[in-house]
């Protein structure tokens, strides 16, 4: 990046990336992905897609049926433009903060502080005081959009010198009656000026656009600063080349868009393509289904766990509009992807994504897809399994997913840049086989293998066998201390409603489909899994239950 180039007034980000020697390789060899030097990727999905298909198609639509076209979205997102610039003194390169449910109001805030050359921190709705503040410090971020409604944890959080502007309340100066209709921007010399377009600020495409913190169990979070162009690319490979979605899509899902998995699949994604998108506040399981049948819903992004606790209601429900199934956030298990399959006639698109690389590197579709893996390189990106010392493993033999595209991991003044990225690699802390076709299959997380007795088992195959078992709803695989093997495998299971099963039946039921050093030793039922606000599953906290030397 050449800091005469940068549009960015506040440079605290551009002067915080990890030095140019600990970046991954970058590869452009699609020429999509070959994106000019000035680029402001909030207009490229904005105000071209307008250009090209007209103000009048809708953009974002509300479980109420409300619709937002990309006309109106246009001029709203311009509005709190103006209210960011013009009002609250923010200037290219401040982190803005975002917080709040899943709405078009959110989306607009998202997209107006990218106009304005900003960069936009957005947060998961249930993290707490505690963790705000953290991601406050090490962001420095000094402005933040918030929903009225999730505004009090925000409060306490305390960040000094915080500057919280709500929307969706009555107060005078709620962002919302600031940028409506006949109240525009007031800006610093009086004049009302919120309703004229706003032009976009002219940032590098190297400009950092965004900060996503990981959402991982343990540990300090590590905000992971993508760049401008890095938004379009992500729509520009796995969107492009393996959805392939139409202007005619409905996008819907389960992941917020704190979460990049949800930001892709519910902002970018859609917006790249003309399509519209269904913003759900609420979108568990039982309210999903029936959303995706009242509004048409033809694409979907949810997680594994999601689509399995779905299968005992799909019959109820009209779902001839879907056509696309996108499951990431953790491993699919390949007895999930087979019972959606004969229920529904969708093959579900797997993939694996990671906030570091903003979204889905590996996957496939349609008769490309092996049920059990995860797939192969999405156009634009290469992958390798590799051994501890950076060396390509043979085919058949599991090692290190390593990963290279477009985009790279750039974390925000953390030490840990340098374990993310080796020899040119981002290694994605997984462990992965590629068969002799190109297929890569997922072992497990690379600290999650369990050596017992000397036996390397991987707990997500455990997990694929109970799962299997028509009585069980959830299962996740542990290792646990044992004095004479070391490590022994301990399994956690949730029944599905009404069902009832022993231990020692489901231990049978998977000595018969595995070998039996790979059988749980310990099985213990539980009410629910503990998951994070992501969805994805806190295996520190089931290991938690078992202390060593328990």
């Amino acid at each position: 990046m050449d800091p005469k180039t940068s549009a960015h007034l506040d440079t605290f980000a551009r002067e915080h990336l990890p030095p140019s020697d600990q970046w991954p390789d970058l590869l452009f060899d699609l020429p999509e992905l070959r994106y000019p030097a000035r680029l402001n990727c909030a207009a490229e999905l904005l105000d071209r897609t307008v250009d090209r298909l007209g103000p009048d198609r809708p953009a974002f639509r509300t479980p109420d049926g409300g619709v937002w076209s990309y006309g109106e979205l246009r001029e709203r997102v311009d509005r709190i433009a103006h209210v960011l610039t013009s009002g609250l003194g923010v200037v290219p390169g401040n982190r803005v903060l975002l917080r709040g449910p899943t709405t078009p109001h959110l989306a607009a805030c998202w997209l107006a502080v990218l106009k304005a050359g900003a960069i936009a921190v957005t947060v998961l709705d249930r993290q707490r005081a505690a963790e705000l503040a953290t991601i406050c410090s090490i962001a420095r971020v000094s402005h933040a959009l918030c929903d009225v409604r999730s505004v009090d944890d925000l409060v306490r959080a305390e960040v000094p010198g915080l500057r919280i502007t709500v929307y969706g309340g009555d107060a005078p100066d709620d962002l919302l009656r600031l940028t409506g209709a006949g109240a525009g921007a007031v800006t610093k010399n009086g004049a009302e000026d919120g309703r004229e377009p706003y032009v976009p600020v002219d940032t590098a495409a190297d400009d950092v656009a965004l900060i996503a913190f990981t959402s991982g169990t343990t540990g300090r979070p590590k905000g992971c600063m993508h760049f401008h162009r890095d938004v379009l690319a992500i729509a520009d490979t796995f969107s492009r080349h393996v959805l392939r979605p139409t202007p005619d899509d409905v996008f819907a899902g389960s992941p917020p868009l704190g979460f990049t998995f949800g930001l892709g699949g519910l902002v970018v994604f859609p917006l790249r393509a003309g399509a519209s998108a269904l913003l759900l506040e609420q979108s568990g399981p039982k309210r999903l289904l029936p959303a995706l049948a009242a509004h048409r819903v033809s694409v979907l992004f949810t997680a594994p766990t999601a689509y399995r606790l779905m299968l005992d209601h799909v019959d109820a429900h009209d779902l001839s509009a879907l056509r696309r199934c996108v499951s990431a956030g953790e491993n699919l298990p390949a007895a999930t992807w087979r019972s959606w399959y004969e229920r529904t006639g969708l093959r579900i698109i797997n993939g694996i994504g990671a906030t570091e690389l903003l979204h889905i590197f590996v996957s496939a579709a349609d008769d490309a897809v092996r049920p059990g893996t995860t797939g192969v390189p999405v156009p634009g990106w290469q992958a390798r399994v590799l051994d501890r010392e950076g060396r390509e493993v043979p085919d058949g033999e599991p090692g290190l997913l390593a990963v290279r595209g477009p985009i790279g991991c750039r974390y925000l003044a953390d030490e840990r840049q340098r374990e993310y990225v080796a020899h040119g690699w981002n290694i994605t802390g997984d462990t992965y086989v590629r068969d002799a076709d190109g297929y890569f299959h997922y072992v497990a997380r690379a600290d999650d293998m369990i050596i017992s007795s000397g036996y390397n088992i991987a707990g997500p195959e455990v997990e694929d066998v109970l799962l299997r078992h028509p009585s069980v709803a959830e299962a996740a695989v542990v290792g646990g201390a044992d004095e004479l093997r070391g490590r022994i495998v301990v399994a956690y299971v949730v029944l599905r409603a009404g069902a009832e099963l022993s231990a020692e039946a489901l231990r049978t039921y998977v000595k018969g489909e595995l070998s039996p050093y790979k059988c749980p030793r310990v099985i213990e039922f539980l009410p629910a899994l503990p998951r994070t606000a992501t969805g994805k599953l806190q295996r520190f906290r089931l290991r938690e239950e078992r202390p060593e030397g328990a």
